[in-house]
């Protein structure tokens, strides 16, 4: 199928398959009513955002990424939580130069909700042609957040690849997770071998835990979070080398993935 632009709030394709792949936080737009009122400029709101992730959900054949920022509305963050008030939810940045309006929160969730409405028909459609299937809930996040001159974070804390599972049956899962988990360790990166742990960083937020709620018996999420190694987090540039290399390391986890979900009782 071609790709689909819905109302400039996010591209879609369908292919063949039971592997998708979401990017919910790469989008950069805000729409031009919010502009005037943002305190962010762009480098400090992309600073935030998941560059170059976007990029690697074409490495499934079924892919939905949103084009708006994160900071117009956030779809990783229960619903009550999606449109960002307060400094307090956002790293203690002051997101904007005075409150927003009730219509502007407004319209922000009904973004939110199109959103899930859509992922919802998607998953249906998945569901009606696969018994089980794998969703990648693609993130990034930074590590020198002290400084682009600062010392990075501790490396214990912070693996090249956390594997968000907090939501998911591991009972059920399991084998998936850990077989997903070797061939992304074991991929020849580069000339080396990446970091890849479960649960370090991170354990998986509202996309996960929606999803895993609403198809219990034929969803399994791995919400991937890639330290920003592969760019500089202040600046925005990207290695393109490294970003290529991480796109084939999660081609090379399919054929596992596939083996794994025939086994999945």
């Amino acid at each position: 199928m071609t790709d689909v632009l819905n109302g400039d709030l996010w591209i879609e394709h369908e292919g063949e398959g039971p592997l998708i792949a979401t990017a919910i936080h790469a989008g950069h737009k805000v729409r031009r009513e919010l502009l005037p009122v943002l305190a962010l400029d762009e480098t400090a709101r992309s600073r935030e955002e998941d560059p170059y992730t976007d990029y690697w959900v074409k490495a499934a054949p079924t892919w939905l990424v949103p084009t708006r920022s994160r900071f117009e509305v956030d779809l990783n963050r229960s619903r009550d939580e999606a449109v960002y008030k307060t400094p307090e939810v956002a790293w203690g940045l002051h997101v904007w130069k005075r409150p927003l309006d009730e219509n502007a929160v407004s319209i922000s969730l009904e973004e939110y909700d199109a959103f899930y409405a859509e992922l919802g028909q998607l998953l249906s459609r998945m569901a009606g042609h696969h018994r089980h299937f794998v969703i990648w809930d693609l993130h990034a996040y930074n590590f020198r957040r002290e400084g682009p001159n600062a010392s990075p974070a501790d490396p214990d804390l912070n693996p090249d690849i956390n594997i968000g599972t907090g939501s998911l049956d591991r009972s059920r899962w399991g084998g998936l997770v850990d077989r997903f988990m070797h061939d992304l360790a074991t991929f020849d990166f580069l000339g080396h071998h990446l970091d890849v742990r479960e649960n370090v960083k991170f354990k998986g937020r509202q996309l996960a835990q929606w999803i895993h709620h609403h198809f219990p018996e034929s969803a399994c999420v791995l919400s991937i979070e890639f330290k920003k190694f592969y760019m500089d987090e202040w600046t925005g540039v990207g290695e393109i080398e490294q970003i290529q290399a991480l796109r084939k390391a999660l081609e090379s986890t399919i054929p596992g993935l596939m083996e794994q979900l025939e086994k999945v009782q």
